[in-house]
């Protein structure tokens, strides 16, 4: 067994030792891409598991050991990670646990010290845990972020965010039920298939994948009726992760509704972003700011391919980066970073204006930058868009799934009387011509 070292703040290091005997556990919030990533950190050798552990047990675990202070994410993810722990899946004395860590003035950077505080209060204290951040606020002899895994990584978001786009806009209109997510499988197959042969990591060959995997989906037979469509924003942890957000996605396809999900990708733009402004509202280096705009071109000209490729194959595609950074104005300022900041508006704004007013505002307890963002600009943004159809559901664990779909559902009655008024008055304007 690795011996338990710790370096001089007491802090209990994961070491090159326990890479070869260790599983690291990582909670789950986006399946397709965290799959890729799993499998990206295998091929690096380390012994990975995505959990998939959820219910009341998850839950009960998260409030046993974290304070009911903390925002529901931490509650969640830590919850997750202890339960998996604890439930025998794993030999606690060789598990390690992954958390990101973003640096900025969210919780979600202290989330590893109340996971550190909650094993120890389970009297799992010698469990590793790991920190992933660009920062430098933690490192590990045994756990390195090198740029060429890095590199890897991006490349699993832009696929995962082009795999989200078509299932979302095919699976509520599959002929044949299941024929979508066999879909997502047969291009996961051939994605991981390049990735272990070294290949689909080029320019190049991601055009000719994001292809490959619009033609797959292409070919699924659909039926031709018109369904609501509905956005979902938020947090980004509750607005992606099912335990998070109550099989949110699933419940809108049982109700007839296309889900609408804005990628990864536009996430990681606004935070490598975020550095480049600090610069100019606060001042900084010129040199921080040259890097942080050459990698937000870098990471938008591989977005760029992506919508690009959702165009050719007929799917609806998002606008870019710039396209959000343009809808903000008159709204917030990009000083307004804090959790999803000005982006959380944006989406909103994005989805009314590419026709898609009917959103779901996903708001979790103790998460007060997204709740002004958020809940705190519908009002603003109704007055210029009456039209609009935003609700905004709680997330916390004293909420009943029952009343957090029951107003989900208003809002779709809403979303199919607008509809059908307007086919109405489409109607009757054809009449008078």
């Amino acid at each position: 067994m690795a011996k338990l070292v710790y370096d001089k703040t007491g802090r209990l290091l994961f070491t090159k030792e326990m890479k070869n005997e260790y599983t690291l556990l990582i909670p789950q919030m986006l399946p397709d891409h965290f799959a890729m990533v799993v499998h990206i950190l295998r091929r690096e050798g380390y012994k990975v598991d995505m959990l998939e552990n959820t219910g009341r047990p998850v839950i009960d675990a998260g409030q046993k050991y974290v304070h009911n202070d903390a925002c529901y994410p931490a509650i969640l993810v830590i919850g997750q990670l202890i339960n998996a722990v604890q439930n025998g899946s794993y030999d606690p004395h060789k598990v390690a646990l992954v958390i990101t860590q973003t640096g900025g003035g969210c919780r979600a950077s202290n989330y590893i010290h109340l996971l550190r505080k909650a094993l120890e209060k389970a009297g799992l204290d010698y469990i590793p845990v790991i920190s992933v951040n660009l920062s430098g606020l933690e490192s590990n002899p045994g756990f390195q972020l090198s740029l060429g895994l890095l590199r890897k990584i991006v490349f699993a978001a832009i696929y995962g965010d082009l795999l989200l786009a078509v299932s979302n806009q095919t699976r509520p209109y599959e002929v044949t039920k299941g024929d979508t997510d066999a879909a997502i499988e047969q291009c996961m197959e051939f994605l991981l298939s390049d990735m272990d042969a070294g290949k689909g990591m080029t320019f190049k060959s991601m055009e000719q994948n994001f292809d490959r995997i619009t033609a797959t989906f292409k070919a699924i037979p659909v039926t031709g009726e018109e369904k609501v469509k509905v956005g979902i924003v938020g947090e980004i942890y509750v607005k992606y992760a099912p335990l998070g957000n109550n099989n949110l996605a699933d419940f809108l396809l049982a109700e007839g509704a296309e889900p609408v999900i804005p990628g990864l990708m536009d996430f990681l733009i606004f935070k490598v972003n975020n550095r480049e402004v600090d610069v100019g509202l606060y001042g900084g280096k010129w040199i921080k700011e040259k890097v942080c705009h050459w990698l937000q071109n870098y990471l938008m000209k591989y977005q760029h391919a992506m919508i690009d490729a959702l165009k050719r194959a007929g799917f609806r595609a998002p606008g870019d980066f710039n396209d959000l950074r343009q809808l903000i104005k008159g709204y917030l300022g990009e000083g307004n970073k804090m959790g999803e900041g000005w982006l959380l508006t944006a989406e909103m704004l994005e989805l009314i204006h590419t026709g898609i007013p009917n959103i779901v505002c996903t708001q979790p307890f103790g998460c007060l930058p997204n709740h002004i963002v958020g809940k705190g600009m519908i009002r603003k943004i109704k007055d210029d868009y009456p039209w609009s159809n935003v609700v905004a559901i709680d997330y916390d664990p004293g909420a009943t799934r029952i009343n957090q779909e029951n107003r989900i559902k208003l809002m779709l009655a809403n979303a199919r009387a607008m509809a059908k008024e307007q086919v109405q008055t489409e109607e009757a304007s054809s009449v008078q011509i």
